[in-house]
């Protein structure tokens, strides 16, 4: 995904008008990419998002103190995002299927066949 259109598709979600399909989005990382990327000297316009990894993180536990001596556990999981970009053309072409027939059983052909 070019970094334009996924620069794009974060604002489209912040206005509602597209979905993540997570629960919590870190919305900085794109951000922090882009400038690391200006700093590096690379075009900012062609750069294209390689690689997305999100791994799992060790989740921390905290607490948080309740009315009359309570305790409730104050719980995070948190994730390690890795982001590639690299400079490139902005969507590769996929070639078009061109005459492709459609697989039919062989009783259908003799079914076919017969009527």
């Amino acid at each position: 995904m070019p970094l334009k259109h996924a620069v794009a598709y974060l604002k489209n979600v912040i206005e509602h008008k597209e979905c993540v399909s997570f629960r919590r989005f870190n919305g900085g990382l794109l951000r922090n990419a882009e400038s690391n990327a200006d700093y590096s000297g690379l075009d900012v316009d062609r750069l294209v998002v390689e690689h997305i990894q999100v791994n799992r993180a060790p989740c921390l536990r905290r607490r948080t103190y309740r009315a009359h001596g309570g305790i409730n556990p104050y719980m995070s999981c948190p994730c390690h995002i890795e982001l590639w970009l690299t400079e490139g053309e902005s969507a590769p072409e996929t070639p078009e299927k061109a005459g492709k027939k459609k697989k039919t059983a062989e009783k259908k052909k003799t079914a076919v066949a017969v009527h």
